[in-house]
């Protein structure tokens, strides 16, 4: 284009003339162009009146952004919302609004459905709800990393003829569990730093295999034919020392299972040490973290836009976990509804099925979080979470201090 721009005026009371605008050889019509019409109902349609009012209009942008900031949407191909944006910052209108208040989170923040396992007393499950994902995966990290417990630090091997080597067998030790409350001992400062009953415990492993005179001939299983053909971690026998024996007289400290395997050995093996345990955190080294696993998720939230029935409701059902969605009956209709979000693993099967990608709305809880945390055995899971909340405390403690004397120490008089 040649960069100049084309005005068109009326006189006044007079109609503009547009044949002269027309392609040479082309007819002008008096007839409305193809799109007229359809931009005539989209003008319409974006009229106030068609939009509402002001307050309308303000309240359903509100409950927009509101979803954007408390709801994580899963798609088929993408997830949206995934970051948190309530920094007061982002949104200079509602600073005020979003600033952050303990009143409100003393409020909103709270833990419930907490769950155990009669089988598996060491594991439990809770929900978290009201924080931050900072927060949660700020407990997630201290689970697993520094809250302190009691390994096995150093071998002392006086016997060792098994075909495992002296590093691979102490490796093995390290990684035993030991049930013993780190909280009545004290870390040792530097690894020279001189052995007491207040930061060390004493074990002895003593095992010699021989061969089992009263076996059967046609004995195969190596337990049968040989005796201490197996090292096990009930073989590990604590050594009180001071007054150790008398402080944990009601709770002995000992491996947390006995059924560890260490080794094998056959006739003739031997392997005899001496083992301390000190107390230390997950971050030096992964046999001291005090949890096998600490992980968490966002609760899933499961929206059903339209009826699903037929044969479509068992197809939905299969989309979803076990125990998701249910179908029932509805006045001789099968039709599906949701039984448990929580139980989905939002796997996103649905969106295989074009014809209900479009009934079901997936989502996620920003701020409400599902725990499972599963302890070594060291602590109860329920301490090692009472535990977390102190170190995190001790974080923000510390913190304060820091910006507390950075302050003062500022010249304020310049």
């Amino acid at each position: 284009m040649s960069g100049r721009k084309r005005t068109t005026s009326t006189s006044s009371g007079g109609a503009m003339d547009t044949s002269s605008l027309a392609p040479t050889g082309s007819k002008s019509s008096s007839k409305p162009r193809a799109g007229a019409s359809a931009a005539a109902t989209t003008q319409a349609s974006m009229s106030p009146a068609h939009l509402g009012s002001v307050e309308d209009r303000r309240d359903a942008g509100k409950r927009a952004m509101q979803e954007i900031r408390s709801r994580v949407v899963l798609e088929a191909d993408r997830v949206e919302n995934a970051a948190s944006i309530d920094f007061p910052a982002n949104f200079p209108e509602e600073a005020a609004e979003l600033a952050w208040d303990f009143g409100k989170f003393a409020a909103g923040f709270r833990i419930e459905r907490i769950e155990t396992d009669p089988d598996d007393p060491m594991a439990v499950t809770f929900d978290m709800v009201g924080v931050d994902a900072a927060i949660a995966n700020a407990f997630r990290r201290i689970l697993i990393a520094e809250v302190p417990t009691m390994a096995i630090e150093t071998v002392f091997f006086t016997n060792n003829t098994s075909i495992i080597h002296d590093e691979a067998l102490a490796h093995r030790l390290g990684l035993v569990p030991i049930r013993a409350d780190p909280r009545y001992f004290e870390t040792r400062d530097t690894p020279d730093t001189q052995a007491t009953d207040r930061n060390t415990l004493v074990f002895t492993l003593d095992v010699k295999c021989t061969k089992n005179p009263h076996a059967s001939p046609n004995a195969t299983d190596d337990t049968e034919k040989y005796i201490n053909s197996r090292v096990l971690s009930s073989d590990i026998v604590w050594v009180p020392k001071g007054d150790q024996e008398a402080q944990f007289q009601d709770a002995p400290i000992a491996p947390v299972h006995d059924d560890i395997l260490i080794a094998k050995l056959r006739p003739g093996q031997a392997v005899a040490c001496e083992m301390h345990c000190i107390k230390s955190i997950g971050r030096d080294h992964a046999k001291f973290s005090p949890v096998g696993t600490a992980s968490y998720r966002l609760l899933p939230e499961i929206i059903l836009t339209r009826p699903v029935t037929g044969d479509d409701a068992y197809l939905l059902q299969k989309c979803f976990s076990p125990g998701t969605i249910g179908v029932r009956n509805e006045n001789g209709v099968p039709t599906a509804y949701v039984i448990d979000a929580r139980r989905d693993t939002c796997s996103r099967e649905i969106f295989r099925h074009e014809r209900l990608a479009s009934a079901v709305k997936m989502r996620r809880v920003r701020d409400h979080f599902l725990f499972s945390i599963e302890s070594t055995g060291a602590l109860p899971p329920g301490d090692l979470l009472f535990e977390s909340v102190l170190k995190l405390k001790s974080k923000c403690e510390l913190i304060l201090a820091h910006l507390n004397n950075a302050t003062s120490s500022v010249d304020t008089t310049a």
